[in-house]
């Protein structure tokens, strides 16, 4: 049953339509069958391929000439630019004009396992391709990849024997979860719509949980266990339910064979080997990224996860054992995980933190006592989300460590290996310790700081090394490893894990170093051992190792790693945010996660809180000061106030002084004239009195010679 279409020509690629191009499932399947090469179409059936032909063939199973399909579909948010697998993408289609896009299509793919309003998309489609075959230019297909949800209350295959699976064949007897009975109305329709017409070839793919490829469903397992933050990773429900599971690329690879194979079998069950349980699952999740530990919890309590749907807890707690029996041929599936995700967790960790971005960045930083490597380590890890690696620190969670493990031996277990290997440690560790004056010899230490960045955390987030390795041969030994083939096929002797990719190295002249010690407080210098024959004798010891012929610097460059050198010549602020911004600027951009909705939203909190208690302060302190101000204002008002009425009574009494002598000459000499006048001048009643007055001063002047 060729299609018309790949026939003509030849080599045409087929146009595939696949809903919701932005969601987990439909980006990676349309990213894998955008990577599949076209193969030349078979010969007619029983015809011998000439051994040019043969000659010519590609042995991998999955390997074509170029252009096998071309991708379109629906998204909904914004065309993003690195999403080159799909050719186009439409966005708020009314009805008419998505049809018109499904026509044009020869195969129609609609997802329905992550969004339920996809459902009504997917009947509608399928209907109205069937009721226009008339107008199809060639036969069309069309697949929905539906969920194994359909079967979630499916009886027993044998009620004597639960641990037979149900197959493909036994879909007519399947009984969805109450939440799906849209989905299998969904799935009968599609059966149904390609039973009327060859043209039109109809397909439901049931898959299982998806996982791989940065994860979805499985998302909050694997960041709380890389986060580190939980000591346990909790399991909703009793954790003993067998999932069904497919990766994610398995999948795409079973919608790849139904295209090209267009094998008999209407319903197939899309699901890889294992039956593990959701307790395995999450444990072994817990293992390559987490503390190992696990945690049940009462079902109900994944509702309270944001990250999960009702839909996908639904999916959690599914109980099936599953086989997919038409998957094993004519199927001709390239598997990347065809035993399961436990079995093949390591790849799918890797492919989880290369998907999201997660790679560890590892840090060194080395330097003279005092020179502030501390401070620009602890900068670092907050910057970042990195673990700070200490010698002191790590030797002493070391020992709490194997104390606990020691202590908390169950007595009744048959055989605790841990125990006693963590008390064989220990015992060790101590006698090293004793035999050394209280530090641990120099293998031991090494081993205990390999064993550190060996963790999960160290290999997860990454670390900064503070102030080790101190010479070329602990170097060495730290990060030695046997001889082994690296990705390019060079022969390396170090382990690429735990090896930094940045090394800083801070430096000082003696005299700022000393000058810097000696203004610490007594506490700093209590605390880092800082007083000055033990500071200088360490000076010293630095200067002189790094006189050598082989140096810690040495043994990084022989790496190829070049160290970033960083001198130190001041303390202020200004001077310290420069050199941050310098290495911030070497070392790149973080590599972790950054801040959900929720975290988003403290921190909008805390800056707030923060924001209102600055501003309190400034305005009560801005208060303080109109207040201060306020009284010294009035101080001064009262002061000048006082002072101007002191000048007002002293100019009044030097005038009162200055006139003495002349109102006693008035009061002698010329009042009594005056007064005599005036009463002469009302006896006479002159007609000028002003003139009469006159005269009589000028007739009767005392003073007159």
């Amino acid at each position: 049953m060729a299609e018309p279409r790949m026939e003509r020509g030849g080599h045409t690629p087929k146009r595939v339509f696949i809903n919701n191009t932005d969601s987990y499932a439909s980006q990676h399947i349309a990213k894998f069958l955008s990577e599949c090469e076209l193969r030349p179409p078979a010969g007619p059936e029983g015809q011998t391929k000439t051994e040019d032909e043969e000659d010519r063939e590609v042995p991998h199973q999955n390997q074509r000439a170029e252009g096998a399909f071309q991708l379109v579909g629906t998204a909904s948010d914004p065309p993003e630019e690195d999403r080159v697998c799909v050719l186009e993408q439409y966005r708020n289609l009314s009805r008419d004009e998505l049809l018109s896009r499904l026509m044009d299509c020869d195969v129609v793919i609609y997802n329905v396992t992550q969004h339920v309003d996809q459902v009504e998309e997917a009947s509608w489609a399928v209907s109205a391709l069937h009721d226009n075959i008339s107008h199809f230019s060639g036969p069309k297909m069309f697949i929905l990849i539906s969920t194994v949800m359909t079967w979630a209350c499916s009886k027993s295959v044998d009620p004597e024997d639960p641990d037979l699976p149900f197959t493909d064949e036994m879909f007519r007897r399947r009984r969805a979860h109450p939440n799906f009975k849209q989905h299998i109305e969904l799935e009968k329709r599609v059966v149904k719509m390609g039973k009327t017409n060859k043209n039109f070839l109809t397909y439901v793919v049931a898959s299982g949980l998806q996982y791989g490829m940065g994860e979805q469903i499985l998302h909050y397992f694997f960041k709380t266990s890389w986060l580190g933050l939980e000591q346990e990773i909790p399991v909703f429900g009793d954790g003993n339910n067998i999932v069904p599971m497919i990766h994610i690329n398995d999948l795409a690879s079973v919608i790849q064979n139904v295209i090209e194979l267009q094998p008999k079998p209407r319903y197939l069950l899309a699901v890889d080997d294992s039956n593990s349980t959701m307790e395995d699952i999450v444990k072994t999740i817990a293992s390559a990224l987490g503390p190992g530990e696990i945690q049940k919890k009462p079902f109900e309590e994944a509702f309270l996860v944001q990250d999960w749907s009702v839909m996908e807890i639904d999916s959690l707690l599914v109980n099936l054992r599953m086989d997919g029996v038409h998957l094993k041929a004519p199927f001709s599936v390239n598997w990347s995980c065809e035993s399961g995700l436990v079995e093949n967790m390591a790849l799918v960790v890797e492919e989880y933190r290369q998907t999201r971005g997660l790679l560890p960045l590892r840090l060194c930083v080395l330097g003279p006592p005092a020179v502030g490597k501390s401070t620009v380590c602890k900068q670092i890890c907050e910057h970042y989300g990195l673990h700070h690696i200490t010698l002191i620190d790590t030797i002493t969670e070391t020992f709490a460590q194997l104390e606990k493990t020691a202590q908390n031996a169950d007595p009744d277990a048959d055989n605790d290996d841990s125990a006693a290997e963590a008390q064989e440690q220990l015992s060790s560790l101590k006698a090293s310790m004793e035999r050394n004056g209280g530090i641990l010899d120099e293998q031991q230490l090494v081993k205990v700081l390999k064993d550190k960045l060996m963790s999960n955390p160290c290999r997860n987030q990454g670390f900064v090394l503070d102030s080790f390795p101190k010479t070329y041969e602990q170097a060495k030994e730290l990060f030695y490893v046997e001889e082994h083939d690296s990705e390019d096929g060079t022969t390396l002797t170090y382990s690429k894990r735990i090896t930094p990719e940045f090394v800083l190295c801070l430096d000082a002249s003696d005299a700022f170093l000393k000058d810097r010690v000696m203004n610490l407080p007594e506490r700093q210098v209590q605390e880092h051992n800082y007083d000055q024959e033990h500071f200088l004798r360490r000076l010293a010891t630095y200067r002189e190792s790094n006189m050598e012929d082989n140096t810690v610097i040495n043994y990084f460059e022989e790496l190829d790693i070049s160290p970033l050198y960083l001198e130190i010549t001041s303390s202020s602020e200004p001077d310290c945010l420069l050199l941050m911004q310098k290495i911030f600027h070497t070392v790149g951009q973080p590599r972790n996660y950054g801040p959900n909705i929720q975290e988003m939203e403290r921190e909008q909190r805390r800056r707030a809180e923060v924001r209102m208690k600055r501003e309190a302060m400034q305005q009560a302190e801005e208060e303080s000061r109109e207040a201060e101000e306020a009284g010294r204002r009035a101080a001064r008002w009262e002061e000048w106030t006082k002072g101007l009425e002191e000048a007002r009574q002293q100019e009044e009494e030097l005038l009162e002084v200055q006139t003495v002598p002349m109102r006693n000459y008035l009061m002698e000499h010329v009042m009594p004239t005056l007064t005599q006048g005036l009463i002469e001048c009302c006896t006479a009643r002159p007609q000028d009195p002003v003139d009469f007055l006159a005269e009589f001063l000028l007739k009767n002047n005392p003073f007159n010679y």
